[in-house]
């Protein structure tokens, strides 16, 4: 027998002045297969159009519907209904700026740390528009790739406790994107550079350990490896220049 799933739903609409948060329940009859993605739009097409949820592409790769699951973060798409309770709660992701009821906008955020991180490649050669591409192994390649998987969906930084607190803290969608700039030969950035960017309380320094980044990230990106590798290249280039 199907189970009667009940969805208690944050509501909160920033722009109409006066306007509280609150919870609101829902009520939906479970289905095969389904996923979060597919109660969300059940409700705001069959019981609440103003329902406000952010969604793109349904297969994990736009990171649009991520949100707090039972106080978790995760994306709608990926999440099977079976895999909840007959009660589940569901939240905004913190951090971000709140548009409304379980929408954020985690496009501001990202950007700003493209720019604080500096996330191109840093070449003075000259162009040479007859020249071959730049080649790498790979080995090498594969290990840029793994960094430039992030979908960008903010479920690490929701998660993150220093994020939750910090606002200038890059978290660990910043360190993954440094990273993959450290690790590419293109890139002619010394490590001394990159101290300049990373090696700091908002940057590198500033992550106390918790590793929920790590836990959360529904692609399954290394971040717990990411994080090690700058943490110590950054270590070794303050020690150097401390000597200095």
């Amino acid at each position: 027998m199907a189970r009667e799933l009940t969805f208690r739903i944050f509501r909160y609409n920033p722009d109409e002045p006066g306007n509280k948060p609150f919870l609101q329940d829902f009520h939906v009859t479970e289905e095969p297969r389904m996923t979060l993605f597919v109660v969300l739009n059940k409700l705001r097409e069959e019981q609440d159009p103003s329902l406000r949820f952010d969604f793109v592409c349904r297969a994990a790769i736009c990171g649009s519907c991520g949100m707090l699951v039972n106080g978790r973060p995760t994306l709608a798409c990926k999440t099977l209904t079976k895999d909840l309770p007959q009660e589940t709660t569901l939240m905004p992701l913190p951090v971000f700026k709140l548009l409304g009821d379980l929408s954020v906008d985690t496009g501001v955020w990202f950007r700003d740390i493209s720019l604080k991180t500096e996330s191109w490649i840093h070449n003075d050669d000259p162009f040479d528009e007859q020249a071959q591409e730049a080649r790498m192994d790979n080995e090498l390649a594969l290990r840029i790739y793994e960094a430039e998987r992030c979908i960008e969906c903010g479920c690490c930084i929701g998660g993150c406790a220093t994020a939750n607190i910090k606002p200038n803290f890059i978290g660990a969608a910043g360190v993954n994107r440094v990273a993959r700039f450290m690790l590419d030969p293109r890139d002619k950035r010394t490590d001394q550079e990159y101290f300049e960017v990373v090696g700091s309380e908002d940057g590198i320094f500033g992550c106390i350990g918790l590793m929920a980044c790590d836990d959360n990230c529904p692609i399954g990106i290394p971040l717990r490896d990411q994080l090690t590798y700058v943490r110590r290249k950054m270590a070794a280039t303050g020690w150097r220049m401390g000597k200095k």
